[in-house]
């Protein structure tokens, strides 16, 4: 039996983690059946979970790299820059209904939310960097600690993510974005 070559292996994963998006996003985690997957993914049953053990892999990785994602632009020009690219590049962000599927999951299983929670811990951990290297230099309120800037963003973030998924990108937004930056800066 001919070796598959790593590049090969990692093509075909990518493949399936672009089609479970499309699928999760436009079906939701119950909706995206093993069958919906091969249609989205164009590859078998087997091929799909020769590279993940399950339905609840499949979906922890996507999560996985897309929190990836996230938390590079985080670590780099803040959380307020992912909520911008969100409302600007909506096409890139077609996952943005699977993250209320996380909601829903973090709540009711917990196998699934300390699977979650090792994670996405990179882009609370680049958040939380982020915040502390822009309190060092000035640039942000230094009246409260990092953790409650952290969650304040996390909510902001949530919300925005809901009212995308809603259907209500339009609503002026990115002026929302801009009250929230304001208020997190520092005032002299």
């Amino acid at each position: 039996m001919p070796k598959v070559s790593e590049d090969h292996l990692a093509a075909r994963r990518s493949q399936i983690l672009d089609g479970a998006r499309r699928c999760f996003a436009e079906y939701g985690y119950d909706g995206a059946t093993v069958r919906r997957l091969e249609e989205t993914t164009g590859l078998s049953r087997g091929a799909i979970f020769h590279h993940f053990k399950d339905k609840d892999g499949l979906f922890l990785a996507l999560a996985h790299e897309d929190a990836m994602r996230m938390a590079d632009v985080a670590a780099n020009q803040g959380l307020v820059q992912v909520m911008r690219d969100m409302l600007a590049q909506p096409d890139q962000f077609n996952w943005l209904g699977t993250r209320l599927e996380i909601a829903r999951r973090l709540r009711t299983d917990p196998e699934f939310a300390r699977g979650w929670s090792q994670r996405s811990a990179e882009l609370t951990e680049a958040t939380i960097n982020r915040l502390e290297r822009q309190k060092s230099a000035g640039r942000l309120r230094d009246d409260l600690p990092t953790d409650v800037l952290v969650g304040y963003l996390d909510l902001v973030l949530d919300g925005l993510i809901a009212r995308i998924a809603s259907g209500h990108a339009g609503e002026n937004l990115s002026a929302v974005l801009d009250l929230v930056e304001e208020s997190v800066r520092r005032r002299d």
